[in-house]
């Protein structure tokens, strides 16, 4: 329901990040199983067992790096969905950029306030020295 409200190139950017997730996965599980398998019992077969042990080895070794390239383009795809919602999270830039602005302003409220209260007294303060200087028996 929600996705219908979304344009059209950010439902297909989701299903693009859906699909690589379930590609990704995919792929490591299969890989995975393989190895697995890989570890079986001797099974009797036309290859002499020198043979045999280094096939393994070696498709252990590309099915080891398979999963390896999955996980990272797993990591790939988690900074992308970071830098898609960083970019495009409007509603977050605005929240923030509306409470730091109340921030601001209630703190200059409260700078403005000291300084009329500064003034107020400077001002009593200098009416209080000028009485004292023009009523003075030293003038």
């Amino acid at each position: 329901m929600a996705q219908r409200n979304l344009p059209q190139s950010k439902e297909a950017l989701l299903k693009s990040y859906n699909l690589r997730l379930k590609e990704d996965v995919k792929s490591m599980l299969e890989n995975f199983e393989e190895i697995i398998k890989l570890a079986r019992a001797e099974s009797d077969s036309q290859l002499s067992k020198i043979t045999q042990c280094e096939q393994d080895t070696y498709e252990m070794q590309v099915r080891a790096a398979n999963i390896v390239r999955a996980g990272e383009s797993l990591m790939k795809l988690v900074s992308d969905i970071k830098q898609y919602l960083i970019l495009n999270d409007f509603h977050s830039v605005n929240e923030a950029i509306t409470a730091n602005s109340q921030l601001f302003r209630s703190t200059q409220a409260e700078c403005d306030r000291k300084l009329m209260q500064l003034r107020d007294e400077m001002a009593m303060d200098l009416y209080d020295l000028e009485e004292e200087y023009y009523t003075s028996v030293y003038k």
